[in-house]
């Protein structure tokens, strides 16, 4: 019998300037840039990895930078909110923070939770909410302390052309459980302790376009090489068109249009960052694959000079 799914492996959106994108992410958020690599389908444009101190499934938000790009409309066919979870008690930090960087926000209960909502500079919509589970984020980066730092995924809202399809995925094929219904958001629960939380808009929200400021793809979690051929086969036999593993070297991932027009991913947890890169010096060089390993002088040429800086 198929596993039920762990949740949330990571997140990848499209965004504009990438120094935008980690003063945002690095310095305002207080996220760590884990790896600094490049898109391998579009080797001219960067690929960041922003998350926890050790990058861990469940805590990685990555990035494709594209610099005067058309802006997208978030709407159907997409993932409509990214949220994030951070220790209980410190969502004041956080309210008080993004204010201090004119970034608007506002409250709102769901489902017995306060979310702080706001977008990030590209359009991002992305939200904090406050949770005892998961594990503490010991990266310190500013004034952002182990205390109040995001652990990591919340969870997502999908916005789904088919909610009634999405929804059957979800609960029949993936495994997550059915919390319930509040609204026109149905939620469910999925075993991890962290981007464990998927609510699902039953209305319609107008069709998406992808473009800045939107979701690419959400991929969920593989325990390893083994279970992603298990998750494969279980998806194929349900009638979805499911791509090759491919290989994206810290970790190996197959793709699926799912009903509703989401990009789903399900990505191996195992390697990690750290298998080209040490635990301390993670983020701080350029990594390519071993195929763009020849053009690096190019590449580091042609793409836009990123650091990592504190802002406060």
């Amino acid at each position: 019998m198929i596993n039920k799914m762990m949740g949330i492996h990571h997140i990848t959106a499209i965004v504009g300037h990438p120094q935008e994108n980690v003063d945002f992410y690095a310095g305002v958020l207080g996220l760590r840039l884990v790896k600094k690599t490049i898109n391998f389908d579009d080797p001219g444009t960067y690929h960041l990895y922003f998350g926890d101190q050790g990058g861990k499934p469940g805590t990685i938000i990555t990035f494709f930078p594209w610099a005067g790009a058309r802006q997208g409309r978030i709407g159907d066919g997409q993932v409509g909110v990214t949220s994030y979870v951070v220790p209980v008690g410190a969502m004041k930090f956080w309210e008080d923070r993004l204010k201090e960087y004119q970034v608007s926000t506002t409250r709102l209960e769901r489902f017995g939770e306060q979310y702080l909502i706001f977008d990030d500079p590209h359009g991002l919509h992305l939200e904090i909410v406050e949770r005892e589970e998961g594990a503490k984020n010991e990266w310190t980066f500013g004034k952002v302390t182990a205390d109040v730092a995001i652990k990591g995924f919340g969870g997502a809202t999908l916005l789904s052309t088919q909610p009634d399809k999405t929804a059957e995925l979800l609960e029949k094929v993936m495994g997550l459980e059915l919390v319930g219904q509040e609204g026109d958001l149905i939620r469910f629960r999925s075993t991890s302790d962290i981007g464990n939380v998927i609510d699902l808009k039953l209305t319609s929200s107008g069709r998406g376009q992808m473009g800045v400021g939107m979701v690419h793809h959400i991929a969920w979690r593989a325990k390893d090489d083994e279970d992603q051929l298990a998750w494969r086969e279980h998806i194929a036999s349900q009638g979805y068109g499911v791509t090759p593993v491919k290989d994206r070297n810290y970790f190996n991932a197959i793709y699926f249009k799912e009903q509703g027009d989401i990009l789903f991913e399900i990505a191996t947890d195992p390697p990690g960052f750290v298998h080209d890169e040490s635990l301390e010096t993670m983020g701080e060089q350029l990594m390519l694959p071993s195929q763009y390993e020849e053009y690096r002088a190019r590449l580091e040429q042609e793409l836009i000079p990123i650091e990592v800086r504190v802002i406060d």
